[in-house]
């Protein structure tokens, strides 16, 4: 038998590699002679050639969304999903020659059956923007929907729609809490909503984008109706988290930066022309300075596109220079996005200069406008709070310090990865170009919490728990592990009265912990994996002692409270 295997999971390369290789395998146990693609353009597998395809006696198709199979054409194929053929992949095989037919195109996509194209985005584009694509996926060949998904992570845009698929689309389903650029579905019919609300309700969501679905001009967020029922964040805040959004990378980068200078001491920055002196002003001096004006520039991009980026951007620029810091970048950012939004509604010009309103006119008044404020009337004031809240954190007892971790603790358990959640993160990486390091450490410390705790209730109360969400425990230990606090939205979307306090309490001690034990992190992200790096953290053992705690606080408080109900999760986190 020569047969060719396709695996095509857009949204999970691990599944797609997985089937491949399983199933390669399987085959070859059966002395089959087997040529493989994975179907990603990043992916392990070489596109298989016309000769290939010529000399195969059957065809494997294992996807989860949409494939143009039209090569295949008169070719014996069987399309399966990752989990049926992932059951038993050996038996899968011996089956598939008599399951398989010869493949029709025209007979393979029935009239009348419903299109979408969909785009993900979070703000750090981690964990929500995959999860969700995955929860719409899976909800889509439930409901016979062809959908094809396109994520906009942290690694970048995967999956990337193209003109075909976008035209032939019934509706286009936006789940993005940040801005996304929409031109490309011009003419045709969007649905918005927010990432969270495709991951908990993802075959509600496909509903809606088919009946609710509005001309693009007509589906801008408003302040209206349409938004809160969606439950799409939209207006300041949607705008504050696309900044946000691209201001992380540097934050990080800078971070880590920062504590690589101190694995050669804690001051050997300071010895000019040494190797911690480079990563000290690589990190510190250069990828901080950027962070204010890249969330200024792009607050403002978000809101008026691109004629709002250099506006911001030198507002940002400025209140970093004036001492305002990542507060007053956010209010530069704000002003020079509405700014320059009015100066595009309001000027009308003859159309012969009509094409210099966004290349010339709009940043020169808006960076004017802009700039100005932040001088005359913003700088100061601003400079002044931010300094009297960065001696308050630095000078506060351990009461203050303990209240402020329980608060911050807290925070980053209520929705996991939600609004404010996100809140507390901002505030503490805003802080970072301050030099308070103790509000990050807490914050970090806490988000671990939930997803840990839930592993270690899967384990304490094994019984209480389906196979699936056993399953789905390993996975949220390994996401706590890495400051992916998202790993336990499967077990807060089927149980969210007793997951959400559960965590909450444990984040809670958590982040009182670590502000009393004075511990303070200089890098923005990585989890447990920053403590490799030698004095990232101070008191890394009371930080762990922290981390700890608070899980197992979570996981026992879970583990007694949580009903002994077995029912399969409704969405899991790759």
């Amino acid at each position: 038998m020569n047969l060719l295997i396709v695996t095509a999971c857009p949204n999970g390369q691990v599944t797609s590699v997985l089937c491949s290789r399983l199933l390669q395998a399987a085959a070859e146990r059966l002395g089959w002679q087997t040529r493989v693609e994975v179907h990603d353009a990043r992916a392990i597998g070489a596109p298989l050639s016309e000769a290939d395809i010529a000399a195969a006696d059957l065809v494997l198709v294992v996807k989860t969304g949409e494939l143009a199979l039209g090569r295949f054409v008169g070719k014996p194929l069987l399309q399966a999903t990752p989990a049926e053929a992932l059951a038993d992949p050996q038996r899968f095989l011996r089956e598939a020659p008599e399951r398989a037919r010869p493949y029709a195109e025209d007979a393979a996509a029935p009239s009348g059956r419903k299109r979408l194209v969909a785009v993900t985005a979070c703000p750090t584009g981690v964990a929500h923007t995959f999860m969700a694509a995955e929860a719409l996926q899976q909800a889509a060949a439930r409901m016979g929907i062809e959908l094809q998904v396109e994520t906009r992570g942290s690694v970048g845009a995967r999956n990337l729609l193209d003109e075909a698929a976008i035209a032939a689309a019934d509706a286009v389903l936006l789940a993005a809490d940040i801005e996304v650029d929409t031109a490309r579905f011009a003419g045709k019919k969007v649905y918005r909503c927010g990432t969270g609300v495709a991951l908990k309700q993802p075959q509600q969501t496909l509903e809606r984008a088919l009946s609710e679905a509005r001309p693009l001009a007509e589906a801008a967020p408003s302040a209206g109706s349409a938004p809160a029922k969606s439950g799409e964040k939209s207006g300041p805040y949607k705008h504050l988290l696309t900044g946000v959004s691209y201001m992380l990378p540097m934050v990080v980068a800078g971070g880590l930066l920062i504590a690589l200078s101190f694995v050669f001491g804690i001051e050997a920055f300071k010895e000019e022309g040494t190797l911690a002196a480079a990563l000290m002003k690589i990190g510190g001096e250069t990828a901080f300075q950027l962070m204010v004006p890249l969330l200024a520039g792009y607050i403002a991009y978000s809101i008026a596109d691109r004629p709002g980026l250099a506006p911001g951007m030198i507002g940002g620029l400025l209140a970093s220079s004036l001492g305002a810091g990542f507060i007053g970048g956010i209010i530069a950012g704000f002003l020079a996005g509405y700014s320059a939004k009015a100066i595009a509604h309001w000027v009308r010009l003859p159309a012969s200069v009509e094409a210099l309103k966004p290349i010339l006119i709009i940043p020169l008044v808006a960076s004017l406008f802009t700039g100005l404020v932040m001088i005359y009337l913003v700088g100061s004031p601003v400079a002044g709070m931010l300094a009297g809240l960065t001696a308050f954190l630095d000078g506060m007892g351990s009461t203050n310090a303990i209240l402020l971790g329980v608060l911050l603790g807290g925070m980053m358990c209520v929705d996991l990865g939600g609004p404010i959640n996100k809140a507390a993160y901002a505030f503490s990486v805003g802080l970072l170009a301050s030099s308070s390091y103790a509000p990050m450490a807490a914050t970090m410390a806490a988000g671990m919490v939930p997803p840990i705790g839930m592993a270690i209730a899967t384990v304490l109360a094994r019984r209480k728990f389906a196979q699936s969400e056993r399953q789905a425990g390993k996975a949220a230990g390994v996401l706590g592990l890495c400051f992916i606090s998202e790993g336990a939205i499967p077990f807060a979307a089927k149980d969210p009265l007793r997951v959400i306090p559960a965590s909450i309490a444990g984040g809670a001690l958590t982040g009182a912990l670590s502000m009393y034990f004075g511990c303070k992190l200089m890098a923005p992200h990585g989890g447990l994996f920053v403590l490799l790096i030698p004095n990232a953290i101070n008191h890394a053992l009371l930080y762990l002692l922290a981390i700890v705690a608070g899980s197992l606080v979570t996981g026992v408080l879970y583990a007694l409270i949580k009903q002994g109900e077995a029912q399969p999760l409704v969405a899991s986190a790759q």
